[in-house]
């Protein structure tokens, strides 16, 4: 533990430092992948034309309510925090950071996301062609069927585990760093897998169910955590290579990275599954039927 806390210290007085004396670390800059960036915009643009439509369509407060578009920007500006932000260049840098970044997008934007529905709001950003097309496809049954399959609890919840320890594979998540088309997978995979997992937790589970869901989700990250700070040695040379010039030694880094994710990522998943299975027993003692949505 003494040595987590001094990695803690050196890591917030590290980029001042290093700001001085290492070229890179000047280069607090944002990063323009269009791969990333474009989706991100697009989607803020069908948002914000759908608001406005349905907005003169239905009237304030009945097409859109003002929580759903609060709820829906704060998803947003958390995507671009992470994915766009000098967050994502520091990322590469150093692994603590990295891991926030992770963090940001599963267990903060995606199910921000979820809770705002948006799927509404979207079509009607798009021009009303397309947005008919769009709706004539969604409803075909192959469709219906692999929506029904994905948002299973059972299977979301092993799809979102699965990306979450395949990606942290210190072999796979180092060579994330040196293929950008790799590392581009490795955050589609972590924000569609969340996505999956969060929807069916939030709007298709019985509460009850996703609470244990979301708690056994919490305990295997919170072990993969464990396991990432608690390694005798360091297993991720090529993300923490770099580590030094921030202040850290390279197995302080990867210490770090490990502890966000096994004590802040985890009080998420846990307090998520806490707050499921609060409603959960409340809906069941008023003796309500619909144990499905989350109000």
């Amino acid at each position: 533990m003494p040595t987590i806390v001094a990695a803690l210290v050196l890591f917030l007085a590290g980029p001042a430092a290093a700001h001085e004396t290492q070229p890179h670390a000047s280069a607090f800059v944002w990063s323009f992948d269009r791969w990333v960036v474009t989706p991100i915009v697009v989607a803020g643009l069908l948002y914000a034309f759908g608001s406005f439509r349905l907005w003169r369509r239905s009237g304030s407060g009945r097409g859109i309510t003002a929580r759903g578009n609060l709820i829906w920007w704060t998803a947003w500006l958390v995507l671009v925090a992470a994915l766009v932000s000098p967050l994502h260049f520091i990322g590469e840098h150093l692994f603590a950071l990295h891991m926030i970044e992770h963090e940001l997008v599963m267990a903060v934007s995606a199910p921000l996301f979820v809770l705002a529905r948006p799927v509404g709001v979207l079509f009607w950003g798009l021009p009303r062609t397309i947005r008919r097309l769009t709706r004539r496809a969604m409803k075909e049954k192959v469709v219906l069927a692999a929506w029904d399959w994905l948002t299973r609890a059972s299977v979301a919840t092993l799809l979102h585990g699965t990306a979450i320890w395949a990606w942290h594979a210190p072999v796979l998540f180092d060579a994330t760093l040196a293929d950008v088309t790799l590392h581009r997978l490795q955050h589609l995979s972590f924000f569609m897998t969340a996505f999956l997992f969060w929807w069916s937790m939030l709007w298709r589970s019985d509460r009850g169910l996703a609470a244990w869901h979301v708690f056994l989700t919490m305990l295997h990250t919170s072990a993969l955590g464990a396991l990432i700070a608690l390694a005798p040695r360091v297993v991720y040379p090529v993300q923490t290579q770099t580590a030094p010039e921030w202040g850290l030694t390279q197995l302080e880094d990867q210490q770090l990275a490990g502890m966000l994710m096994w004590m802040p990522g985890g009080i998420i998943y846990g307090g998520a599954a806490l707050v499921l299975l609060a409603l959960w027993i409340s809906k069941s003692s008023r003796g309500g039927l619909d144990a499905s949505r989350f109000r």
